[in-house]
C-alpha cells in the first residue's frame, strides 16, 4: 500500500502536528520489518496484475519510489506523476483504459467523472449511469497516476459547486456541508444544453444521505494536490470553505460520549442494509483519513486555525478509541470472553457492557494466534465481529492502525487467505449473512444475498489497495 500512501502524502506529518502521538502515524518503519513468506498458488489474474502497472497507457508511473530521489525534492512536495516510463502496455491494461474512457461523463465539453457501471446489455440502469463520488475515487487515482489530473480537478470543482445547493428531502433540510452521493448530466441535443441533477439521498434507495462522500472528496483533493504538486486548487477560498463545511458537520458537539461518528445503515459504501448502524469501521477509518488530509490542506488563517485545533484533538481521541475498543486479536478475544457484565463506574473493564455469550462461534475458528483486525462496529451491549476489508485497509493507509496492528491485519489476511480472498481480489465482508439472520438484518434485500456485491463482493477501490500492498 506504499504507493497509495505516497499519492495521498500521508507518510508525512505537517509541522503543526508536532505532538508525540503523531509519531505513531508513520508507517515507513514497516518496510524494514520481516514479512510472512507463505507460498500459495497464484491465479492467472494475480500473476497478470502483479506484472502490470495501472497507468501504462500514455507512459504511466510504475515505480513511485523512483520518483523521490535523495537529491531531488521531498516526497511531500514532488508530484508523483512527474516521472514516466515508456513501454508497451499489457493488453489487459489497454482494454481497461479503453473501458474507463468509454465511461467518462462530460459537462459542457469537459470530463467531470465516470459513470458507476457501463453495460449496454442492461435495459434498466437505475442510477448506475450516474457519477458516484465514492465510485469515482479509484478512477481518479488511475487518472492521476496516468498524468491526467484535469479530469480529477473538474470533478472536485463540480462536486464542490453541488455542495452549495440547497439540500432538501421532503420538508427537511440537510446540513450545509453535505456532499452528494452522485450526480447525473442530462444532455439536451435540441437546445444544446447540459443540466446536472444531484442526489443527496432524496432519490436514493432507502432515502439515506451519504456520510462518506465528503470524506472521499477531501481525500481526493489531497491526492490531487500530492500528485500534481499544485497547491492553488486546495488554497482557493471555495475549496477551503468546502472543507470547513464538511468538517463542521462531523466535528460538531452533541450528546455522544464517543469520538466516533454515529451513522445509519446505507450511508456509505455498503449502500443497503447490512446491520452496520452505529459506528461502522469503514466510516471511522475514512473519517480519520479525511481529518489527516484536511490537516495538511487547511490554511493557517483565522478560520483554518480553529478547525486545525479541533482536528488535532479529535485525531488523538479517535485513534485512542479505535485502537483500544475496535481492535481484536487472540488475546483480546480471550479477554472479552471472560468479561464481567453490569460493571459500573469509571473503573469498569467491560465499558460497553458486552455479553460474552454474544460472541459468534465463527470468530474462535477465524482468529489466528498471530494476527488481528478492527471489528465492524462497537456500541453499547453490541460488538459486530465481522471483518470489513475497506475499513481495515484504510486504517492501514491512514495510519489509524499502529505499525504492530497494521502487520497483524496483513498477518490475518495471510492466515485466512482462503476465507478472505479465495478466487476474488478481496472479500468486502466476512462472513456472509445467511438464512434467518439475512432476512431480519437486510430486510430480505435481494441485492444482499449471500456473497453478492453488497454483502460479500469486492469494491473497485480494493483493487488499487491490493496493487500497492
Amino acid at each position: 500500500m506504499d504507493g497509495t500512501k505516497e499519492v495521498l502524502g500521508l507518510r508525512n506529518v505537517s509541522s503543526h502536528c508536532s505532538i508525540s502521538e503523531m509519531d505513531d502515524y508513520d508507517l515507513s518503519k514497516l518496510l524494514d520489518k520481516p514479512r510472512l513468506n507463505i507460498e500459495r498458488q497464484r491465479s492467472f489474474d494475480e500473476r497478470s496484475l502483479s506484472e502490470l502497472s495501472i497507468g501504462l497507457t500514455r507512459g504511466g508511473v510504475d515505480n513511485y519510489e523512483s520518483t523521490y530521489s535523495p537529491g531531488g525534492r521531498s516526497g511531500f512536495d514532488t508530484p508523483v506523476s512527474s516521472t514516466r516510463n515508456s513501454f508497451e502496455p499489457h493488453p489487459m491494461v489497454a482494454e481497461a483504459w479503453e473501458a474507463l474512457r468509454r465511461s467518462l461523463v462530460y459537462f459542457r465539453g469537459q470530463p467531470v467523472g465516470t459513470i458507476a457501471a457501463y453495460d449496454h446489455a442492461s435495459e434498466e440502469v437505475l442510477n448506475y449511469d450516474q457519477v458516484f463520488v465514492r465510485d469515482f475515487v479509484p478512477s481518479a487515482l488511475a487518472f492521476l497516476m496516468n498524468g491526467e489530473p484535469d479530469i480529477v480537478k473538474n470533478f472536485l470543482l463540480k462536486t464542490l459547486q453541488l455542495q452549495g445547493w440547497e439540500k432538501r428531502i421532503d420538508r427537511f433540510k440537510l446540513g450545509e456541508g453535505a456532499m452528494p452521493a452522485s450526480f447525473k448530466v442530462l444532455h439536451d441535443p435540441v437546445r444544446k444544453t447540459d443540466t446536472i441533477i444531484a442526489d443527496f439521498g432524496e432519490s436514493a434507495i432507502g432515502r439515506v444521505a451519504p456520510v462518506d462522500s465528503g470524506f472521499w472528496w477531501i481525500i481526493l483533493l489531497r491526492a490531487y494536490t500530492k500528485s500534481t504538486g499544485d497547491l492553488s486548487l486546495a488554497e482557493t477560498p471555495e475549496c477551503q470553505k468546502g472543507m470547513r463545511l464538511i468538517l463542521a458537520l462531523c466535528l460538531s458537539e452533541g450528546f455522544d460520549t464517543f469520538p466516533t461518528l454515529l451513522c445509519a445503515d446505507g450511508c456509505s459504501m455498503i449502500d443497503r442494509r447490512m446491520g452496520i448502524y452505529g459506528y461502522p469501521i469503514e466510516i471511522q477509518a475514512l473519517f480519520f483519513m479525511a481529518l489527516r488530509c484536511a490537516l495538511s490542506l487547511l490554511k493557517h488563517d483565522a478560520e483554518g486555525k480553529e478547525f486545525i485545533e479541533r482536528i488535532v484533538k479529535r485525531l488523538h481521541a479517535l485513534s485512542y478509541h479505535m485502537r483500544s475498543y475496535f481492535w481484536l486479536d487472540f488475546q483480546q478475544l480471550n479477554d472479552i470472553y471472560r468479561y464481567k457484565t453490569e460493571e459500573y463506574s469509571h473503573t469498569a473493564v467491560n465499558k460497553f457492557n458486552v455479553i460474552p455469550d454474544s460472541i459468534p462461534d465463527w470468530v474462535f475458528d477465524f482468529m489466528p494466534i498471530r494476527g488481528g483486525y478492527f471489528i465492524g462496529n462497537v456500541s453499547p451491549a453490541r460488538m459486530d465481529f465481522r471483518w470489513f476489508a475497506l475499513g481495515n485497509c484504510v486504517a492501514i493507509l491512514s495510519s489509524l492502525a499502529t505499525p504492530e496492528q497494521s502487520m497483524a491485519i496483513m498477518d490475518l489476511i495471510e492466515a485466512r487467505w482462503e476465507e478472505l480472498v479465495g478466487e476474488m481480489p478481496l472479500k468486502i465482508a466476512y462472513p456472509a449473512i445467511e438464512s434467518h439472520e439475512w432476512r431480519i438484518v437486510t430486510g430480505c434485500d435481494p441485492k444482499n444475498t449471500r456473497w453478492s456485491y453488497h454483502n460479500g463482493g469486492s469494491w473497485p477501490g480494493l483493487l488499487l489497495l491490493q496493487k500497492f500492498s
